[in-house]
């Protein structure tokens, strides 16, 4: 059984986000709070988008959104 490290870490940073998100949300910073939320979870569902990807160019320009969501 090999382990993914992105898919790993893309969970991890995914579960990070919704942490943010809630402490966000507790201050009342709405707007912020649920953009970082769709940006912040998209990175994960972009990677595994990438992994089905139809070639290599496809694949890197799968991946090349999700750094931008992650940036």
């Amino acid at each position: 059984m090999s382990s993914d490290v992105i898919k790993i870490k893309s969970f991890s940073f995914a579960v990070r986000i919704v942490n943010l998100y809630k402490t966000l949300n507790t201050r009342n910073e709405y707007v912020m709070s649920k953009q970082i939320l769709r940006s912040g979870t998209s990175v994960g569902a972009n990677i595994r988008e990438a992994k089905n990807a139809e070639s290599k160019a496809d694949f890197i320009h799968k991946m090349g959104i999700s750094q931008k969501e992650a940036d």
